[in-house]
């Protein structure tokens, strides 16, 4: 697959990338685990078929320290034994935060959401789910391929 367009050409969308970007920055300063935001994001990639995204926080996650066992395991959550009942809740909330269409999020997975996670936890968890979304979207609508992610790059793109 060839991209089809970079986004960075764009002087009105590289000044939209920028904000966006120190936005999903500030999620990095909250309580919210690192590798729970790179599998909540992983999940959306998959979700959305990003490639670009799966291959980042992939990486990302496993950069922070999460196993093969559980990365591997993240599209069949449901069906696994390696996600705790605070990280079952927080991917539901990927999940029907993005299939949006279909039933929005249901008050049990609210519920669920709101027994293991404090209010600023659920604000990072609300917010790293709308900008993995809005990402996987850009991402895919101009082709945008994974498997040239290197952890880290998130950072010094920013930088």
């Amino acid at each position: 697959m060839e991209t089809r367009f970079h986004l960075f050409d764009s002087p009105t969308a590289a000044k939209v990338l920028k904000r966006f970007s120190t936005a999903a920055l500030a999620l990095e300063e909250s309580t919210l685990p690192t590798s729970l935001r790179e599998l909540v994001q992983l999940r959306v990639g998959q979700i959305n078929g990003c490639g670009f995204c799966v291959d980042a926080h992939a990486k990302e996650a496993a950069a922070a320290g999460e196993s093969a066992v559980r990365l591997s395991m993240v599209a069949t959550w449901r069906h696994s034994t390696v996600f705790t009942d605070a990280e079952r809740a927080a991917l539901a909330l990927a999940e029907e935060g993005t299939r949006l269409g279909d039933h929005g999020v249901s008050d049990e997975t609210w519920a669920e959401v709101c027994r293991h996670y404090d209010d600023d936890e659920i604000g990072a968890l609300v917010c790293t789910v709308s900008l993995i979304n809005a990402a996987t979207r850009m991402n895919v609508i101009v082709h945008n391929p994974g498997g040239s992610y290197e952890p880290g790059m998130f950072a010094r793109m920013s930088g």
